[in-house]
């Protein structure tokens, strides 16, 4: 696979967002319900209002032969907000490759410490990557509970 790193633009949003809904509706369902994943993704997230969630946000996304593979999204102060790949790049590095350009940058900038609110999903990848499990939390999205984990990693 010749996967590029790239920071994505405004240009990619509509398709961050159907990559966030393929993500989450169908990518999650190992550890999530399709209730709970209708809850968490009601719909595709596009336009201003999407536009707007990302603001401020370091947008990092991966490619191949210009088809969005996955995105993370980081905030100037090193909260990982989000972390998603479609369902057929799982387990083919495409994580790996984009979370390196992050923590790469993260030291850059010298920030002390990443934090994040890890899916059952993503809590595995962050334990591969050097981050240290917190407190398991409970976020309700409309009538259904959705299990997270704080998760933090030193610089």
């Amino acid at each position: 696979m010749c996967l590029s790193v790239r920071d994505a633009s405004a240009d990619d949003l509509d398709a961050l967002g159907a990559l966030f809904f393929r993500s989450v509706r169908e990518g999650a369902a190992p550890c999530y319900s399709e209730a709970e994943r209708a809850a968490w993704a009601p719909e595709m997230p596009s336009g201003a209002d999407w536009a707007r969630r990302l603001e401020g946000l370091e947008l990092l996304m991966a490619e191949q032969d210009d088809t969005p593979l996955g995105f993370m999204a980081v905030s100037p102060e090193g909260y990982l907000d989000m972390a998603f790949v479609t369902p057929e790049a799982r387990a083919k590095g495409v994580s790996d490759a984009i979370y390196a350009v992050l923590e790469c940058r993260a030291r850059s900038k010298r920030l002390h410490e990443l934090s994040t609110h890890a899916s059952l999903m993503a809590k595995s990848f962050f334990e591969r990557q050097g981050w240290n499990v917190g407190q398991a939390e409970d976020v309700a999205r409309g009538a259904e509970t959705l299990r997270r984990y704080r998760m933090t990693k030193a610089l």
